[in-house]
């Protein structure tokens, strides 16, 4: 069963990516569409068969390679954490297949586009099912290749193919501390199998290496090179600017990059080697700092962009941020509860806004909306159940999930822990303060689109229909599953660290501790109510009050001007230096056009000679006679 869930995408991938136009469109359709929805059926299957006490197995399907004392083989593996993964990754990915017949109708490249999304499915599931390090990076670099393909899909874009080249670099300085990591790992333990790896740990722990001159601790270092590679993989702060810049796809590539597949992988990976986390205290503390800060940083910069999907962008940079914070202090089974219920909300926001797109024929600038909760009911429905959910509304799945994130941090009680619990507290306000935002100057006020070029419309059955699903599971993910995913027991059995006296303490916190997320969430839609609709003109008040802070928040703490000045350029002046002076004043000067040059010259000269008379062709062999002689005659 494992098999064919994971090979059908790649079946799909390679009959769309063949075929191509030859097949058509609906043939591509139908192909890749069918194969994710049966895989997301094989999925929910195994999920179920977890849930009734099924344990952990691995199916073999090869040796793959065997090098030294490095033996690997192509194995699929599946537990409890697998099983959340698999069902997040297929079913979202099936439901992104079905939307995009409606919303790719019109583009003529529909059979690439679903061979793409095929082919990221496919990776993410290799990455999720890995037995061994080396499988996991064998994904991990494939989501990266299919993340590289889909953000660039439309090429012809400048801004398209730029962002695509910038996720691929950004992504490959993070993959290059997850590379260290592996070969770290395999130093220490000598394998790179992930079970005998999380086994050995307890073993292993103490042990150090030299560097610099100072004893550094294996575990700690081998745990911060491989959140190196989840920072990212997931962008989290540092190696976050690709994030944004993605949102150059097509509309489902974004649902399918920030809900369910790419950005996911580094908290997976982090809940996935738990155990070696939990040995490196340092290390977890790291993860809770870089998690707490990329929560505040992306939801104070979601509070200023225009830009309907870069909202909804920086609103899934912020929520990764709550997810490491969570496994930071050893809440995995919370981390991954908020990954659970955050790719349903999440590609329903994102699926509701490439409604509004479509709508509005491709504009997406929140200031020119409004006053389209009347024109199109069903998204704004959608929408609405989206937003409550991020939000935290009473029972919705991300009340569950991010409130159990936030007691959390508050019961671990570290110094880390407190000011992620603070941190974490304030960007939930900011996260209702945006995302209420959104919706208001979306749905709300005074129409700001021109009627004789906007006619908006409701978007076809083929949109509608995955975001009443994925509405579902964003209002009841929470409260069917929160017990097994933050109970005291849970389901976990061993797939990941768990400690039920941690979860019991974060079922009793006190009251003001219990209620502050609600207090918090409720507050930004009081003031996101009053800024853009009791007051419509307020927040352009604020910004001409101080326009120092909208500033430097618009433009996202000024990151990619830093980049830009430390990195981007001087690689450029580098690479003018060596185009320059090697490529042009050394090489071709002495090479194509210096040494070779006067071969041809002097070959040109020798033409000159050739023109078939024999009196030419007498008078150079007298000359050369001549002055043969006359060499002979001066050396004698």
């Amino acid at each position: 069963m494992i098999g064919i869930l994971v090979f059908l995408p790649l079946l799909g991938f390679l009959v769309a990516g063949i075929g191509n136009r030859a097949i058509g469109n609906l043939a591509a359709r139908l192909v890749t569409t069918a194969a994710l929805f049966v895989s997301a059926a094989l999925a929910w299957a195994i999920f179920l068969a977890q849930l009734g006490g099924e344990g952990a197995y691995t199916v073999t399907l090869f040796e793959w390679f065997t090098s030294g004392g490095l033996s690997v083989a192509w194995a699929l593996h599946v537990d409890m954490l697998v099983a959340v993964m698999l069902v997040v990754i297929t079913s979202v990915s099936a439901l992104v297949h079905l939307y995009s017949w409606g919303y790719m109708a019109e583009d003529p490249s529909q059979p690439r586009f679903f061979a793409y999304l095929s082919l990221f499915t496919f990776a993410m599931l290799m990455l999720v099912t890995a037995d061994s390090l080396v499988q996991l990076f064998f994904g991990w670099e494939g989501v990266g290749l299919a993340s590289y393909l889909l953000i660039g899909f439309w090429y012809q874009k400048p801004s398209a193919w730029n962002a695509a080249i910038k996720a691929f670099i950004v992504n490959r300085v993070g993959d290059f501390g997850f590379m260290l990591g592996m070969f770290a790992l395999f130093l220490v333990f000598g394998t790179l199998d992930i079970g005998a790896i999380l086994g050995g740990v307890a073993d292993r722990k103490g042990a150090t290496f030299a560097f610099l001159g100072s004893e550094v601790d294996a575990l700690t270092t081998i745990a911060i090179l491989l959140f190196i590679g989840a920072m990212g993989k997931s962008a989290q702060l540092g190696l976050h600017t690709w994030l944004p810049d993605a949102m150059e796809g097509p509309t489902p590539v974004s649902a399918l990059i920030h809900a369910a597949t790419m950005v996911t992988a580094g908290v997976f990976l982090v809940c996935r080697m738990s155990p070696l986390f939990e040995a490196a205290p340092p290390a977890r503390d790291l993860v809770v700092w870089v998690g707490a800060a990329t929560a505040l940083f992306a939801a104070t910069v979601a509070t200023t962009q225009h830009d309907i999907k870069r909202v909804i962008a920086y609103s899934t940079c912020s929520q990764l941020g709550f997810m490491f914070f969570a496994a930071g202090v050893g809440a995995y089974g919370a981390a991954m509860f908020h990954l659970f219920t955050h790719a349903f909300f999440k590609a329903l926001l994102f699926l509701g806004a490439g409604s509004v797109i479509h709508a509005m024929h491709h504009e997406q600038d929140m200031r020119h909306y409004g006053a389209l909760w009347r024109k199109i009911p069903m998204t704004f429905a959608a929408m609405v159940v989206g937003t409550v959910a991020i939000t935290g509304f009473f029972y919705t799945a991300g009340y569950y999930s991010k409130d159990g994130v936030l007691f959390a941090a508050f019961v671990r009680g570290t110094e880390p822990a407190r000011v992620a619990f603070a941190v974490g507290l304030f960007a939930s306000f900011l996260t209702s303060f945006y995302s209420w935002r959104l919706m208001f100057l979306t749905f709300f006020g005074a129409a700001r689109w021109d009627a004789h070029h906007h006619h908006p419309h409701e978007s076809p059955p083929s949109m509608l229909v995955p975001l009443a699903l994925l509405a579902a599971g964003a209002l009841f993910a929470g409260v069917v599953f929160h017990h097994g995913f933050i109970g005291e027991e849970g389901f976990w059995r061993g797939a990941l660290v768990h400690d039920p006296d941690f979860y019991h303490r974060l079922h009793e916190v006190p009251a003001l501790v219990h209620h502050a997320p609600t207090i918090a969430m409720a507050l930004g839609f009081l003031i996101a109510l009053r800024q853009y609709v009791l007051k419509p003109g307020a927040a352009a008040d604020f910004v001409r009050t101080f326009p120092t802070l909208h500033r430097f928040l618009y433009r996202k703490w000024y990151f990619d001007e830093l980049y830009d000045a430390l990195l981007v350029r001087p690689a450029k002046r580098i690479g003018g230096l060596f185009w320059k002076g090697g490529d042009l004043g050394l090489i071709d000067r002495f090479g194509p056009d210096g040494l070779s040059g006067l071969v041809g010259e002097g070959a040109a000269a020798a033409r000159r000679f050739q023109s078939g008379y024999l009196y030419v062709y007498a008078m150079v062999m007298l000359v050369g006679l001549a002055a043969a002689t006359t060499w002979l005659v001066t050396r004698g």
